[in-house]
């Protein structure tokens, strides 16, 4: 079989180790009609360190058979939006802490602050009788 790569997106993981399913796209043009349809073949491709998600974009490669009906294998990631995500999430926080501080929690409510300042100045303000 010669050297064959295709970019495809995945569809479903996880359910079985090791083992993603990729459906691949292409455009052909009806014979008759002379309008483009897109066609979709579904792959299952080897990946070794259980590391896709679903709707990553990726590239893949043929390779010697692994199973009854695997015969490729994942070569690159190319867009992966829930790590994308993940990063971004992680971004912020970060550039929230370095604004707020260190010392600040970065996911509390301002009426949290609020609270707590308001108590400080009551406990500071009365002063405490004892009696003796």
């Amino acid at each position: 079989m010669p050297p064959m790569a295709f970019t495809g997106t995945v569809s479903r993981v996880g359910f079985m180790n090791k083992t993603a399913t990729v459906i691949v796209t292409r455009w052909t043009v009806h014979p008759r009609t002379k309008k483009r349809m897109e066609k979709r073949t579904k792959l299952l491709i080897h990946d070794e360190r259980n590391k896709l998600r679903i709707d990553d974009t990726v590239l893949v490669r043929n390779c010697p058979p692994i199973s009854a009906r695997k015969r490729f294998t994942l070569e690159k990631i190319l867009k992966s939006p829930e790590t994308e995500r993940d990063e971004m999430h992680a971004r912020m926080a970060a550039e929230a802490k370095r604004i707020l501080g260190d010392g600040e929690d970065v996911f509390s409510s301002p009426l949290d602050s609020t609270l707590s300042h308001s108590e400080q100045s009551s406990s500071t303000t009365q002063p405490t009788a004892h009696a003796s």
